[in-house]
């Protein structure tokens, strides 16, 4: 666990920080607490002039959108409630943020991202959000596909299951990116932007 450097070009990549998701019981990390800690991120990116990306995750009503293909779990069967889509007003209203709206795991799979950050020249994400094995996870597979490095913040990111969360932190993200906490990034940020 060691953040070397943040690039010139970094963006901050939240990712389904929504109203719909703030009530899951987030283990190790508190929802709020991920919250808190993103917030911090985004109020030193912002001041900084570098990128905040805003993800959230939606889905059609009748469920015409949903990823195909089958699975050991079947999908859920109740439509979520009005506005549950909607990123949370400690995190929106933001002119200057990038809102991408996804229907799959990663923020990269049939959106915009990486086209809204090769516009950009950024170079570097750093990851937050929720969940750590599903939609964070997925989206630092893609971005490391994708040619960007990756920092991943791991105590402003949380999960259903702490050993999920766990397994993310300790066994998939040192394959993908440099990883370090919200204050040890923040520290990086001061001393290279």
């Amino acid at each position: 666990m060691a953040i070397t450097t943040l690039d010139p070009k970094t963006a901050l990549v939240v990712i389904d920080l929504q109203q719909g998701i703030m009530g899951i019981p987030g283990a190790p990390h508190s929802v709020s607490d991920v919250l808190a800690r993103t917030v911090e991120l985004a109020d030193a990116f912002r001041a900084r002039d570098l990128p905040v990306v805003l993800v959230r995750v939606t889905s059609s009503p009748d469920g015409a959108d949903a990823t195909p293909g089958r699975t050991d779990t079947p999908p859920r069967a109740q439509t979520p409630p009005p506005g549950w889509d909607e990123v949370v007003a400690e995190l929106s209203g933001n002119p200057g943020d990038i809102l991408v709206t996804k229907r799959n795991w990663s923020a990269f799979y049939g959106t915009d991202l990486d086209l809204q950050l090769r516009r950009r020249g950024v170079t570097q994400i750093v990851l937050t959000g929720v969940a750590t094995s599903i939609g964070v996870e997925s989206t630092a597979r893609s971005a490391h596909e994708h040619g960007h490095h990756v920092t991943i913040a791991t105590d402003a990111m949380t999960d259903l299951d702490p050993d999920a969360h766990r397994h993310s932190v300790e066994k998939i993200f040192p394959r993908l990116a440099e990883t370090g906490t919200t204050a040890e990034i923040l520290e990086v940020l001061a001393k290279t932007h």
